[in-house]
């Protein structure tokens, strides 16, 4: 019997990480809005997160290219989302 979880059929997906280029980058605040907090739980590669001084981060690695982040934070703004460079991003072994 195959184990057919989310996770673990994720697992199976590589990311090619285009070094000082990534393609996701949380714009520069002072607050972080509603919209870029809600990032910090509904990411679902959990590329986000907030670090001790309460500003939201993203560590593109790993992303999956689902578009949520473009979605949530659209009419905020708060995030510059491009497609990545060819070559680079994620690779689904499934799908």
């Amino acid at each position: 019997m195959s184990d057919d979880r989310v996770e673990n059929r994720l697992f199976q997906n590589r990311y090619v990480v285009d070094v000082g280029r990534p393609h996701i980058e949380v714009r520069p605040h002072e607050v972080p809005s509603r919209e870029l907090v809600a990032m910090t739980r509904v990411c679902p590669a959990g590329c986000y997160s907030q670090n001790e001084q309460g500003q939201v981060e993203i560590t593109a690695d790993g992303c999956m290219e689902c578009g949520t982040c473009r979605i949530v934070c659209s009419k905020s703004g708060d995030i510059e989302w491009n497609y990545p460079r060819g070559g680079y991003g994620v690779l689904f072994k499934f799908g």
